[in-house]
């Protein structure tokens, strides 16, 4: 038989798999075979054997008297042997010793070699299966390339990205966007799953605030190196996004970093998703500040932080002059939709009867009187 730790070291080279995690994965097929075509019931350990390079096969049983009862019981009777019959291995033997016993699969023939075969086989799928699982499970959340190679009845686009294939589903993509054979796309992994029947499942998503994210990450160095932070960021997909931005350095601008001179990094991304507008707006952690902030392009009087009896956040009441409530809503509600999943908060508006100038200044309303002198002055 060829050298087993040779095989082992092809194994680990052609599937880029530790040596180590390899010849425990082997350990585990030549015991599993040694139960299949020896005996269930029996206790087997695979050994390395230094000299010659293979894997010994060593059943493990425990010395008792010849009077225990338990040689009598046909479950637990293999996994004791008698002193007596103990001692025709190894004369030195005592009472409660571990007995081990060698055995060989060669002596099993065509059928030993064939089952050892599929064991093998099963257990470094199951190895390799499980370093890829490990492998994408560290990337959710991040950004992944890959090309198209089918898209099925129900519009799930399937891409090939390295050694794995991942699935886009329907409901993870933008509106609009078409996709054919082919084709190279970025997305974000989103959920790594693994079953005995399909194997590893990789589920991508461009629908996600992540995948906006890891865009600007790739388009603007100063989100790569941390010079400019992410606190958070919300999506409707291909219409409108608003970003939370914070410098970790004073002499770096967040907000100007990521759009880029005359907006080059932020339509680069833009372009990206679809046309999608992006909102970028400086963090702070004034929780006022911040809503007034996320309500752009909507002019507000003021921002009222309603807290639970534990003292968390959870309304922001929003008083604002009546002109400026449809922009504080936006367009099917978008912009304030955006504003509470930034935030976190459930918005509440309160319209006052002030208006605003041309110059964004907040005017208070005349009373009766003063507009009818208004009127005829």
């Amino acid at each position: 038989m060829e050298k087993i730790l040779d095989i082992a070291e092809a194994i680990a080279h052609e599937k880029n798999l530790q040596p180590d995690k390899v010849i425990e994965a082997l350990k585990t097929a030549f015991t599993q075979t040694a139960k299949r075509v020896i005996d269930q019931k029996f206790t087997f350990e695979a050994v390395i054997n230094d000299e010659t390079k293979n894997l010994d096969i060593i059943q493990t049983i425990t010395v008792v008297s010849d009077e225990d009862e338990r040689l009598n019981d046909e479950d637990l009777a293999p996994s004791y042997i008698s002193i007596s019959d103990a001692r025709e291995y190894d004369d030195q033997i005592e009472l409660d010793d571990q007995l081990q016993i060698p055995h060989s699969l060669e002596e099993y023939g065509r059928t030993g070699a064939s089952q050892l075969h599929r064991e093998i086989e099963y257990h470094i799928q199951r190895l390799v299966e499980n370093e890829l699982f490990n492998k994408y499970k560290s990337k959710i959340g991040t950004l992944v390339t890959g090309r198209v190679t089918r898209v099925d009845a129900n519009s799930s686009t399937y891409i090939e990205i390295d050694e794995v294939r991942a699935v886009l589903p329907m409901k993870s993509r933008i509106k609009g966007e078409v996709f054919k054979v082919g084709d190279h796309m970025k997305a974000v992994v989103r959920r790594v799953n693994m079953d005995k029947e399909n194997g590893i499942q990789i589920e991508l998503s461009r629908t996600s605030p992540k995948f906006l994210e890891e865009l600007l990450a790739l388009e603007v160095p100063e989100i790569s190196d941390g010079t400019v932070i992410v606190e958070a960021s919300a999506r409707i997909p291909g219409e409108r996004a608003k970003i939370a931005l914070i410098s970790t350095h004073p002499q770096v601008d967040a907000v100007g970093a990521t759009v880029g001179v005359k907006g080059v990094r932020i339509n680069a991304v833009s372009q990206e998703l679809i046309g999608e507008n992006i909102d970028c707006i400086e963090y702070t952690s004034i929780p006022e500040l911040f809503i007034s902030r996320i309500m752009s392009p909507a002019i507000i009087s003021t921002v009222e932080i309603i807290k639970n009896e534990e003292g968390e956040a959870q309304k922001a009441i929003i008083t604002l002059p009546a002109d400026q409530k449809s922009k504080a809503i936006g367009k099917s509600g978008i912009n304030i939709r955006l504003a509470s999943m930034l935030s976190g908060l459930n918005i509440e508006l309160v319209e006052t009867d002030n208006t605003t100038n041309e110059d964004g200044e907040i005017q208070e309303a005349k009373d009766g009187l003063d507009a009818l002198e208004a009127m005829f002055s």
